[in-house]
Formats: structure tokens, C-alpha cells, sequence
């Protein structure tokens, strides 16, 4: 289903996780290309899960996130030129190049800290929750992360102190654990976690949890909204586990480009090849998204093909303008340092 949100918003759901998609793949070229380095991951296959949510927030909210990161800062409204340069480590990105991919921030998003550090930020969040208790002023805090940050002893001691205290903090799962096609409906169990479903974890510390499907838009939206608002009632900590199917492209050790993203493979996936084309029929939560839109007669497919075309433009001169930034003097590593 669709958020029932007025159309303009609707367009700009669908905007965003056009923009997120076709990001990460001029990324996966760039990485191709060899204009940067080092391990990466993306975001696809997820957009449907932080576009909606991340949209259920204010301006003030603080949010932590993963190593899977690029799709929640544009989500938020990073500036994609900005997010291409830090990526490439060129002096117009966020952090002028010292973050990376691994460890963005852009506090003016809301965007304190990235971990590469699997399950990291959960007690960084859990921090900003209690702050924002003490100071009374209505903040709330996101903890985005991954199924297999459930495994660190982190996450347990986090969820025990947000819920003896009731800490305004939503703790918002993304598993991608499932392979395969379908729409997201009980991800397998993990090989390395006993706990089975995962919101076992958290509901044994009296946090409310429950479980969704993440390439169901309005789903995700409802779900947010609803314990968003129950955190700023002083109701204390929400869980929720959105599951997804994970991406092909995503299942080798560096990510490929199996077929490159066009709206038009909503109704037709011909083009893409036989070996993933039934996750891009049945999976993909941009193209279901792109399909609800038409059905619900909220967009035209001439209105989604020329929002596309939008999008890859300025995906495609925000890489350019990556390209063209300067690198960081070396002296510039000793600068905004704290020892």
C-alpha cells in the first residue's frame, strides 16, 4: 500500500528512493572506475523502508545508522554532490573527505555519528535518548541498523537501560537476511542469532516490537508514524524489524550492477537479465512503489518517466561535481581533531 499522504508527498517518497537507487549504482561505477577505494556497501533494496520512515521525523530528531548508510542520509535530504565528494574523499564532501563512506555525519541533517562497527551506535543512541529525557526537549532518536547488530552485546544492554528509563528512542531493524524473490513475509532464522523471531530480543525488556514487511511503503510509514508518536507521548522505546529480500547484486563481496534501474521495468522487466529478474518483478520496493503510484492513479507513467530522468541527471552531475573537488591538503588530516 501507499502512505496516505497528500500526492506531492507521495512524488517526493518516490523521488527520494529513485535518488538512493540510482546513487548507489553510479557509486558501484565509480568504485569500478577505481575513483575510490576500500569496502562499501548500498542501500538497495531497502528504500522503501528508510524513505518512508526517515519522512515521519522532525527537523531537531537525532538518527545513528550503519555502515549502510547512503540511503539514510539522502533519505533525510543529504546533497548528493556532498555525499559523492566524502565518499571519494574530496575536500566538498561533509567531513572534507576524512569520513568516507564507513563514518559520514552531517549534524545538520541530524546525522551525529556513522559506525562501520557493527551494532556501534545502539549505544550512541541510547545516549542521545537519555539527553534529550534530561533536557526536555522533545527530541527523539533513530537507531538504524541491521539484523546482525543483534548479536553484540551492545544491543541488549542498550534496549535494558532505554526501557528501565523509557527513553524516547525508536530502535529500527533493517533485515535484509532473506534471499531470493517474493514480498518480504518472514525472513529465515539467522545462523548466529538463537533468538528467532528477532523481536524476541527487545520485547524481553518490555519494549514493544513488531515485525513488517520493508518493501511495503505505507506499511513502513504507518508503522513509524504510530511509534513515533507514541514516543513523544513519554510511551518510552519502540522496536521494529523491517524485513526485506536482499538485493541481488549484493550477494558477491563487492556490489555489481545486475541491470541498470529505469522506472519502466515497473510494468516490463524483459530487459533484465533471467538469473534476477524475478527479485525486479516481485522484490524491488522502488518498482512496487512506482506500480502502487499508477494503480492508485497518483502518478501517471509519463509523470514517474520524466521524475526519472530527473533523477539520474542530478545523480549525474552530482558525481561529476565529486569528481571535479580538489583533494584535502595533507595538513588538513590534523585539523578538527580531538586528542
Amino acid at each position: 500500500m501507499i502512505p496516505k499522504v497528500p500526492r506531492e508527498n507521495l512524488l517526493e517518497l518516490c523521488r527520494r528512493m529513485l535518488l538512493i537507487r540510482h546513487f548507489e549504482e553510479r557509486l558501484i561505477h565509480l568504485h569500478d572506475e577505481e575513483r575510490f577505494s576500500g569496502h562499501y556497501h548500498v542501500y538497495i533494496g531497502q528504500e522503501a523502508t528508510g524513505v518512508p520512515a526517515l519522512s515521519c521525523l522532525e527537523r531537531g530528531d537525532f538518527l545513528f545508522t550503519t555502515h549502510r548508510n547512503h540511503g539514510h542520509l539522502l533519505a533525510r535530504g543529504a546533497d548528493p554532490r556532498r555525499l559523492f565528494a566524502e565518499i571519494l574523499g574530496r575536500k566538498d564532501g561533509y567531513n572534507k573527505g576524512k569520513g568516507g563512506t564507513f563514518h559520514l555525519a552531517a549534524s545538520e541533517l541530524g546525522f551525529f555519528h556513522t559506525s562501520g562497527i557493527v551494532g556501534g551506535i545502539i549505544p550512541l543512541a541510547t545516549g542521545t535518548a537519555y539527553a534529550a529525557r534530561a533536557k526536555k526537549s522533545g527530541q527523539i532518536t533513530v537507531c538504524l541498523f541491521g539484523d546482525g547488530a543483534l548479536e553484540e552485546g551492545a544491543a541488549p544492554e542498550s534496549f535494558n537501560l532505554a526501557s528501565l528509563w523509557k527513553l524516547p528512542v525508536l530502535f529500527l531493524c533493517e533485515n535484509n537476511g532473506k534471499y531470493g524473490a517474493g514480498r518480504a513475509v518472514g525472513a529465515a532464522q539467522s545462523p548466529t542469532m538463537a533468538v528467532y523471531p528477532l523481536t524476541d530480543l527487545p520485547a524481553t525488556y518490555k519494549i514493544p516490537a513488531k515485525q513488517i514487511d520493508g518493501t511495503d511503503a505505507g506499511a513502513v510509514h504507518v508503522a513509524v508514524s504510530e511509534a513515533v508518536a507514541k514516543i513523544r507521548r513519554g510511551e518510552g522505546p519502540q522496536f521494529i524489524e523491517t524485513q526485506t529480500v536482499r538485493w541481488p547484486g549484493s550477494e558477491t563481496n563487492w556490489p555489481v550492477v545486475p541491470v541498470a534501474t529505469d522506472a519502466a521495468m515497473a510494468w516490463d522487466v524483459s530487459s533484465v537479465p533471467e538469473a534476477v529478474r524475478e527479485w525486479y518483478r516481485s522484490s524491488d520496493p522502488v518498482l512496487i512503489f512506482i506500480r502502487e503510484l499508477w494503480e492508485k492513479k497518483q502518478a501517471t507513467k509519463e509523470d514517474i518517466a520524466e521524475l526519472d530522468r530527473d533523477v539520474r541527471k542530478a545523480v549525474e552531475q552530482a558525481a561529476n561535481f565529486a569528481l571535479a573537488s580538489p583533494f584535502p591538503e595533507p595538513e588538513e588530516a590534523l585539523k578538527d581533531v580531538f586528542a
